[in-house]
């Protein structure tokens, strides 16, 4: 299965894939409100507005499974990350990253590109997947990357497979 296959739920709780962003370059980021890095979402915001023209998706994933910083309801992230962030980009449903009952879609993000020495496991919050064109994992990014670090990645992946 192509990671454009892999089903996932939407905030609004409808099935989705990333097929519908097949041939963009796309960043998904597991998002948590209550986090030290939340103020990446500001970082992430000026990205997708910068690059979105060019073929660029972020897609958010709250998690809660790094010390609870993510208790709220996908109602309340979406208003979250809208009235703090001005978030334009899609956060969908909640999700499990790690452990036994980890989203697929994750599950194939760490297989294809795993962590420092070969971790499959994601850290915290705020963990990035770079996905190019051809939907091939680029790169993964550490937690303590901050957005305006991934810009030179990002712009070799849009032109890359054009």
């Amino acid at each position: 299965m192509s990671i454009y296959e892999i089903p996932f739920r939407t905030s609004k709780g409808t099935k989705s894939t990333l097929s519908s962003y097949k041939g963009q370059v796309i960043l998904v980021v597991n998002v948590a409100s209550k986090c030290g890095f939340t103020q990446q979402y500001e970082g992430l915001q000026k990205l997708y507005e910068k690059y979105k023209g060019q073929g660029f998706m972020i897609i958010g994933f709250p998690c809660n499974q790094f010390g609870g910083q993510e208790p709220g309801s996908d109602t309340e992230i979406q208003g979250f990350c809208q009235l703090n962030y001005g978030v334009s980009f899609p956060v969908e449903a909640k999700i499990d990253v790690n452990g036994s009952d980890a989203h697929p879609l994750y599950e194939e993000l760490k297989s294809q590109a795993p962590g420092l020495l070969g971790t499959r496991k994601i850290k915290w919050n705020f963990t990035k997947f770079l996905i190019g064109r051809d939907g091939q994992i680029v790169r993964r990014f550490a937690p303590v990357s901050k957005p305006e670090q991934l810009e030179g990645a990002i712009q070799e992946a849009l032109k890359a497979n054009q």
